[in-house]
C-alpha cells in the first residue's frame, strides 16, 4: 500500500477511485465506503484510494472540543492495508486547507490525484464552511470527469453507526458493543513502563501501559482483553482505574497477562478490549484483592482469543 503524506501523486497514469471521510475509527460505516471503493477500482482496472486527514479538523477549528481518538494513525493504516486499499493520502488539516472551496477541493482531487470515481456517505459535507454536499458532487461529475457513488447509512441496532456513538459506549465501558460497530476490538497500545510493582509481590504481575491521553479510555473497571506481544497472542485481565485499594491517584491501565512470565519493560504491547468483567473495587486488604483476581482469572480462562 502506497502512503502519500502531504503531497500530490506522482504517477498520473492510474485511474484512482477515492473514498472521502475522516475515517477516525474505521467502523463498519467507514468500511462500507472503503470496501465499495476497492470493489469499484477492481471493476474499472484502477487503483483504490482513501483520502483522509492526519489530524481531526476540530483540533484546528476548536481544539478544546476535539474528540478523543478511537484509533491511532498507524493502526488505521494497518487496517486499511488489510482491506486491500492501494493508496492512502494523508493531508494535514491546516487553515489554508480549511479555506479551500468545495469545488476547488474536487478539482484538486481530480487534477492532483487523477480521481475518476468518488465514494462518499449519504450525508458527506466538505469544503470551506462545509458548504459542499452530495448534491454538489452530483452536479460536478461531468465538469471534472468522475463518477459518484453514494453509500447509505450503516446501522447497528436500528441506529446509525458513528464515531460519536462508539466513543459513548467505550466511556460507558460497553466494549462488547463497541466491537459490534468497529468490526475489531478496541485497541490501546504502548510501551510497558515501571509502576509500583505491587502485582509482582502478590503473585499477579501486571504490565503497566504507557498510553496516550489523546485516546478514548474505557470506563474504569476490569476487562477481559487479548494481548499481542511480538507475534504472540495471550489472554489478559486489564484494570483501568486508580488502584483504590492502595490509595492510588493516577489513572493506570495494567494488564495481568495469563501464562506469561517475561520482563518486557520498554517494549510495546497491544491490548484489545473484549468484555467488561466488573467495576473497579476498593478492597479491604491485598489478600481480598488477590482472591478476586483469581476469580476473574477463572472467568476468562475459557474465553476465546478473538483477535
Amino acid at each position: 500500500m502506497l502512503v502519500i503524506d502531504d503531497n500530490i501523486i506522482e504517477n498520473k497514469e492510474n485511474k484512482n477511485y477515492v473514498a472521502l471521510g475522516s475515517f477516525d475509527g474505521l467502523h463498519y460505516g467507514h468500511l462500507s465506503l472503503v470496501r465499495k471503493t476497492v470493489q469499484v477500482a477492481k471493476e474499472e482496472n484502477g487503483k483504490s484510494m482513501v483520502f483522509t486527514y492526519k489530524n481531526h479538523p476540530k483540533t484546528l477549528v476548536s481544539p478544546e472540543k476535539a474528540p478523543k481518538l478511537i484509533m491511532d494513525l498507524d493502526t488505521k493504516l494497518q487496517y486499511l492495508e488489510e482491506e486491500n486499499v492501494d493508496i492512502v493520502v494523508l493531508r494535514t488539516f491546516t487553515k489554508e486547507f480549511m479555506s479551500i472551496t468545495a469545488e476547488d477541493f474536487i478539482k484538486l482531487l481530480c487534477e492532483d490525484y487523477n480521481v475518476k470515481g468518488i465514494v462518499v456517505g449519504f450525508n458527506f459535507r466538505f469544503g470551506h464552511k462545509n458548504l459542499g454536499d452530495v448534491e454538489l458532487l452530483k452536479k460536478l461529475q461531468d465538469k471534472y470527469g468522475y463518477k459518484l457513488y453514494i453509500i447509505d447509512q450503516y446501522n447497528y441496532e436500528s441506529e446509525a453507526i458513528s464515531s460519536t456513538r462508539i466513543r459513548k459506549v467505550l466511556l460507558e465501558g460497553n466494549v462488547s458493543k463497541a466491537i459490534e460497530m468497529l468490526s475489531k476490538p478496541y485497541l490501546i497500545k504502548g510501551k510497558v513502563i515501571h509502576g509500583k510493582q505491587l502485582g509482582r509481590t502478590i503473585g499477579v504481575p501486571t504490565a503497566n501501559l504507557e498510553f496516550s491521553d489523546k485516546m478514548v479510555i474505557p470506563k474504569k473497571g476490569v476487562y477481559y482483553t487479548n494481548v499481542i506481544y511480538g507475534d504472540e497472542k495471550f489472554k489478559g485481565l486489564t484494570s483501568v482505574g486508580n488502584n483504590p485499594t492502595v490509595n492510588g491517584t493516577e489513572l493506570t491501565i495494567e494488564t495481568f497477562i495469563l501464562n506469561f512470565d517475561k520482563m518486557i519493560y520498554g517494549e510495546e504491547i497491544k491490548v484489545y478490549f473484549i468484555e467488561r468483567i466488573r467495576d473497579e473495587v476498593k478492597f479491604d486488604s491485598l489478600d481480598e484483592m488477590v482472591d478476586q483476581i483469581k476469580k476473574d482469572e477463572e472467568i476468562i480462562k475459557n474465553r476465546d482469543i478473538i483477535i
